[in-house]
């Protein structure tokens, strides 16, 4: 299952990407596809047709995970 996550990386504008699993403590990379702005826009620095990215762990400064649609469904609340 791919993760939907926003890696924030310091000085420059945070990427939106999906990851196959979730960075472990022992991991120095983090493989992101479909990276982007928050946006939708394409990131300045990397080519239009590119697919994938491996950032090095050292340079994210945090990892926000986003829910799934799936998620959004199965959980919710009803105040009566």
């Amino acid at each position: 299952m791919a993760y939907s996550v926003v890696l924030h990386i310091p000085g420059d504008l945070p990427v939106l990407c999906e990851v196959e699993e979730l960075p472990k403590p022992t991991d120095t990379n983090v493989i992101a596809s479909n990276p982007r702005q928050r946006d939708g826009k394409d990131l300045h620095y990397l080519e239009a047709n590119v697919v994938k990215v491996v950032f090095p762990l050292a340079r994210i400064s945090m990892v926000e995970i986003l829910e799934s649609q799936e998620e959004e469904k199965i959980i919710g609340f009803v105040r009566e």
